[in-house]
């Protein structure tokens, strides 16, 4: 499908194997996890916490710009699970991708946010029509942007979107290419405190759900041994997630030593929430099936998408 190539350019994968923490070479019949990643994400919390030994089999890290390229890779097979926010399912369901969505979480801070620079004469949403706002295509921020031009009755022809991934969206930005830019944390928190920007809405104003999703290849889940692995692992990672709420300080110094993120911005993002695990239940994928409907309106991908059709609450775990 169309939705389909125009994702595959943005696979960007650099691969970091471990052995839980060790070598990338696994020992004969010993289950290898494949897992995609994103900075700071997954592999960090699960080191900080001290949840990546004694594991009976061995994770191979890879590392992804944003959540539409991770999917890009599970529909392929090329990782076996990765994390994700509300919006990459989506976009992977109208393009009938291989995936399966296996738990949820839920950030409790202000999450994803639209950007301006200080000088902006932007003040209000509803000043963004006819301007040029940066995203990248298919991510959380994408879902949230569109959630508050519809809150504003502002049409997505109204407003000029140019997907960048992160990193050059924040050149963009910066160098006020752009007039606009919606994303996640940590890169909210580091053009706030180092590209001095201004917030003009965020999650908090119920623009986004604040979901998040562990993903799973469809083919992984037809592997026994890769199943007992994933399960595993999700439990592990929810325990982390847990771990990160009541231990913020630690988990924000881990963050920066590990990612190399400034240790300021690193607090920030952590003192603006958590993201912790919730059932997945009707009310997420209601809310999911909402934001799918919206897309499909705004005909920014093709047809419905039926969200619990890519749903499977069997693998699921909440830490307890």
């Amino acid at each position: 499908m169309k939705l389909r190539k125009a994702l595959l350019p943005l696979l960007a994968v650099s691969v970091l194997a471990l052995a839980g923490c060790g070598g990338a070479s696994a020992a004969s019949g010993q289950v290898v996890l494949k897992v995609g990643d994103q900075k700071g994400g997954s592999q960090a919390l699960l080191q900080a916490a001290g949840l990546l030994d004694g594991t009976s089999y061995k994770i191979e890290w890879s590392t992804f710009t944003s959540g539409p390229p991770l999917l890009e890779a599970a529909n392929a097979g090329a990782i076996d699970i990765g994390a994700v926010g509300n919006t990459p399912p989506i976009f992977s369901a109208a393009a009938n991708a291989k995936i399966t969505i296996v738990q949820a979480g839920q950030h409790t801070g202000p999450g994803d946010a639209i950007l301006v620079p200080d000088d902006s004469p932007i003040k209000d949403p509803q000043q963004l029509r006819g301007k040029t706002i940066a995203v990248a295509q298919g991510s959380s921020a994408h879902g949230q942007l569109l959630t508050v031009l519809n809150k504003f009755g502002i049409a997505v022809s109204d407003v000029k979107i140019n997907y960048l991934q992160p990193s050059d969206a924040y050149a963009a930005f910066t160098q006020h290419r752009v007039d606009a830019w919606a994303i996640w944390d940590p890169y909210t928190s580091q053009a706030l405190l180092q590209a001095h920007a201004r917030s003009i809405v965020n999650g908090s104003s119920g623009t986004a759900n604040g979901y998040s999703f562990q993903v799973a290849a469809t083919s992984a889940l037809g592997d026994t041994a890769k199943v007992a692995a994933i399960k595993d692992y999700l439990a592990r990672l929810a325990k982390a997630q847990k771990w990160s709420d009541s231990h913020k300080d630690a988990w924000a110094t881990a963050w920066s030593q590990v990612t190399g993120l400034d240790p300021n911005v690193a607090k920030a993002s952590v003192n603006d929430g958590a993201t912790l695990p919730i059932p997945l239940d009707d009310k997420v994928i209601a809310s999911e099936q909402q934001l799918a409907d919206a897309f499909t309106t705004a005909k920014v991908i093709p047809g419905k998408v039926a969200f619990a059709g890519f749903v499977n609450k069997q693998y699921e775990s909440t830490g307890s």
